[in-house]
């Protein structure tokens, strides 16, 4: 497998490729909220116009992307070891966003709802409210990782392929098999699945992937489970509007914890695993912009924010709906990265604002205490 031109950053080494597949599944997330917030996907009962179908289309493919970005935490957490002083930063970075654009809002006059002290208390405790699910379940992960890295050093390779077929026959097998809502499926939007995949991740940079051995191979399976999901998603569609019935199975295959999402997520992140990208300029300018991704989550994600972006984009570049397929994926392409250079923009500021912060807190005593205990977690 490929590793890839490798960036040096302080301490960290970080690897070309797979940063560029961040910068990928960010902007496949935000595809995936444009599609949504904008009408553009097959519904149930509803009639379908070509930009549904053709945001359908796109969707299968970029519906991968958060299972990727937990694939590629898994892949280097399972080896980095665990830093108290990470889940400060992630906790601070989350609260700043959370506290920051409501505060910028209402000095512009852009916050609407009396809801009172309720009203702030997603802005308070975003973590603890699932301001943002992705957060708290990314937190939540990286909590358990001591714990989940103890027991991928001490396990065997049959004992780990026993405990993930357990996992994944119980989070993800039965739901992709039978079209029925179960009580226990939170369509992986949850830190249960975010384990599973952090335990895949963990367990192919140990010992690989056989049956995508090849780069032709990974890229194949990645096509096929994208043309899988829209072939599924179709027919159930069809179905639907003969009979009525089946409407759970249209939204099923677009779940975190759908098989062939699964799968498509292994088979890209493979894919980026052979990519072999030369050390330079480029190589530089895609892991020092990769650090912000979480950022540009945060910012266009942000409950003052996430239901009215495409508005505001919408008013500069015309409605969506009004146009034919041609518009349609003019707008998307460049709501997309309008969104994701402002998210960068913010998420650089707010980066500078923590370094200028660290100088001071880092001479604190509770700075001193959490490197003490960084160091017993390292030993």
């Amino acid at each position: 497998m490929g590793q890839g031109a490798e960036f040096v950053e302080g301490k960290r080494k970080r690897m070309a490729n797979y940063e560029l597949l961040r910068i990928l599944s960010m902007l496949m997330v935000i595809t995936l909220h444009y599609l949504s917030h904008t009408g553009s996907l097959l519904e149930p009962g509803e009639r379908a116009q070509g930009r549904q179908a053709l945001g359908t289309f796109l969707e299968s493919f970029c519906i991968v992307a958060v299972n990727v970005y937990v694939l590629v935490s898994g892949y280097f957490l399972a080896e980095a070891g665990f830093r108290l002083k990470r889940v400060f930063l992630l906790a601070g970075q989350v609260l700043f966003y959370s506290l920051a654009i409501p505060a910028v809002m209402l000095g512009v006059g852009g916050l609407a709802g009396d809801g009172g002290m309720y009203q702030w208390l997603p802005y308070l405790f975003p973590l603890h409210t699932e301001h943002y699910w992705f957060a708290t379940s990314y937190v939540l992960l990286y909590l358990f990782t001591p714990f989940l890295n103890v027991a991928v050093k001490r396990m065997g390779k049959a004992q780990m392929q026993i405990g993930l077929a357990g996992l994944f026959v119980m989070f993800c097998g039965v739901k992709s098999v039978i079209p029925a809502e179960f009580v226990t499926d939170r369509f992986g939007y949850d830190f249960g699945w975010f384990l599973c995949v952090y335990l895949l991740g963990a367990y192919i940079r140990r010992y690989g992937c056989p049956f995508l051995d090849t780069a032709g191979k990974a890229w194949l399976c990645y096509v096929v489970c994208g043309l899988l999901i829209f072939g599924a998603v179709a027919l159930a569609y069809l179905f639907h509007g003969k009979t009525g019935a089946l409407a759970y199975a249209m939204e099923a295959p677009f779940h975190y914890n759908f098989v062939l999402c699964l799968l498509g997520a292994v088979a890209l992140f493979m894919a980026f695993g052979y990519l072999k990208l030369p050390a330079g300029a480029v190589t530089e300018g895609i892991c020092r912009l990769s650090a912000f991704t979480f950022g540009v989550y945060l910012f266009h994600e942000h409950l003052a924010i996430r239901n009215v972006w495409v508005g505001w984009l919408e008013e500069f570049l015309g409605p969506v709906a009004e146009t034919g397929i041609a518009g349609f994926l003019w707008r998307l392409a460049v709501s997309v990265l309008l969104v994701y250079v402002a998210g960068t923009f913010v998420d650089a500021v707010r980066l500078n604002v923590f370094r200028f912060a660290g100088r001071y807190l880092g001479r604190t005593w509770l700075a001193g205490k959490v490197r003490e205990w960084d160091r017993m977690f390292l030993s």
